[in-house]
């Protein structure tokens, strides 16, 4: 779903468990210099024991593992010139049947490494803090969360991509079938979230603005959610 830095690490403790010594905690980190998380391992908790909301700090850079956040919570969002995020949740339960707050969902990615409690989103409104993106929950259908940006210098419509959040804001990366504008031999493509109840602006040639979900299957309040799309079918 998000870069995995060059293949999954070692995973020295369960992040859903907290399977670490007392006074410990178990965090994703990087352990192959990327800055991409693919690994976990035990390490103190901070006597600042931050919750979810309040502002942190890492130590070591944004993937080091080691952060101001309480047991079960980390530290997210971390800007690279000051090292400081929000502290939000991991996700409690299993892999299978993930636990979250309210206004949150589990979002599992990087190979399992990460698992965190993510605010619900609105991919019309695009209201995520930040530059944050409003994506597809792969985990659960029904709702869209806020995630990373990291579609770097690219993007924009019709730009190939790779994950699921390598699209700028308000862009999907979706099937390549669905443009013709797109490479077709890319893995996915960028394209923009539509309203279904206005006017299609969608850009591409013969794109409509297709509804995300079938007919009488949308959960509330995401009904006129779409994606410019050419038909198929």
């Amino acid at each position: 779903l998000m870069p995995d830095g060059g293949g999954a690490g070692v995973k020295e403790c369960s992040n859903w468990d907290q399977d670490c010594p007392e006074g410990q905690k178990c965090m994703p980190w990087a352990d192959n210099g990327s800055n991409a998380w693919n690994a976990t391992k035990c390490v103190p908790v901070d006597p600042a024991k931050g919750q979810p909301g309040d502002t942190c700090t890492t130590m070591g850079g944004g993937v080091s593992g080691l952060d101001t956040c309480d047991l079960g919570v980390m530290c997210w969002d971390v800007k690279p010139d000051t090292m400081m995020g929000t502290c939000v949740a991991q996700c409690t339960g299993s892999e299978a049947a993930p636990m979250c707050g309210q206004e949150t969902t589990c979002f599992v990615s990087n190979d399992g490494v990460l698992n965190l409690c993510l605010p619900i989103c609105d991919p019309l409104a695009q209201d995520c803090p930040s530059e944050n993106l409003c994506i597809p929950n792969p985990q659960n259908n029904e709702v869209f969360t806020c995630v990373l940006d990291a579609s770097g210098d690219a993007g924009k419509a019709f730009d190939p991509c790779e994950f699921i959040n390598a699209c700028d804001k308000g862009f999907l990366c979706a099937n390549v079938m669905l443009g013709m504008e797109c490479m077709p031999d890319a893995i996915g493509c960028c394209l923009p979230f539509c309203d279904t109840s206005e006017p299609a602006m969608c850009p591409g040639v013969g794109q409509e603005c297709t509804p995300w979900y079938d007919m009488g299957t949308a959960p509330p309040g995401f009904e006129n959610v779409g994606i410019c799309g050419v038909p198929m079918g």
